[in-house]
């Protein structure tokens, strides 16, 4: 991804086409990451534009001491947080509104709407989770983060972040266990 600093600095530079291709990289992914924040998935993606709107006008400086997708993350944390500081109040949690994550990969239809629950059920309960330990799972899982890129964008401790993730996987666990749901947490 280190191309995409250097789409940034053609941006700058006054050629478009740089923040289209981030844009393009980072737009799912960073909208899945704020809705992690807000809890819904129309208000992070208008986060997200919010984010990539700052990006184009505010034009920050990336000084590259973390990779560009780290920063970005970083620059849309600050965002949801300014929302939920200006809002003070919790949207309520509504899991229709996510749709399928994860994509299929079994040619059995049977298998396929398994596969679907299996991941919609993981994501009812990840949900349950408080939202820190929401957003360390989501980066590192879904957006296959290493814990030093969580702790940047959290703006924690690399130790904080481990000790996070170790007790969101166990309150996981727990929350799956109680649903009596088998699912393999890494």
């Amino acid at each position: 991804m280190e191309r995409d600093g250097e789409h940034y600095q053609q941006y700058l530079a006054g050629d478009d086409e740089g923040l289209v291709a981030i844009i393009r990289q980072y737009q799912h992914g960073l909208t899945l990451y704020l809705n992690t924040y807000v809890g819904n998935l129309h208000v992070a993606e208008e986060l997200a534009e919010d984010t990539f709107v700052k990006l184009a006008t505010k034009k920050p400086a990336f000084r590259g001491k973390s990779a560009f997708g780290t920063w970005l993350f970083a620059i849309g944390r600050r965002v949801a947080l300014d929302h939920l500081r200006r809002h003070r109040r919790k949207a309520p949690l509504s899991t229709e509104d996510y749709g399928d994550l994860l994509p299929a990969t079994a040619d059995d239809p049977a298998d396929t709407v398994q596969k679907q629950e299996e991941a919609a059920r993981l994501r009812r309960a990840l949900y349950r989770l408080p939202p820190a330990y929401r957003q360390a799972l989501w980066l590192i899982y879904y957006e296959q983060y290493s814990h030093e890129r969580v702790a940047a964008v959290m703006g924690r401790s690399v130790h904080a972040v481990d000790t996070l993730v170790y007790r969101a996987r166990q309150a996981l666990k727990t929350i799956l266990e109680q649903e009596e749901i088998t699912y393999e947490i890494p």
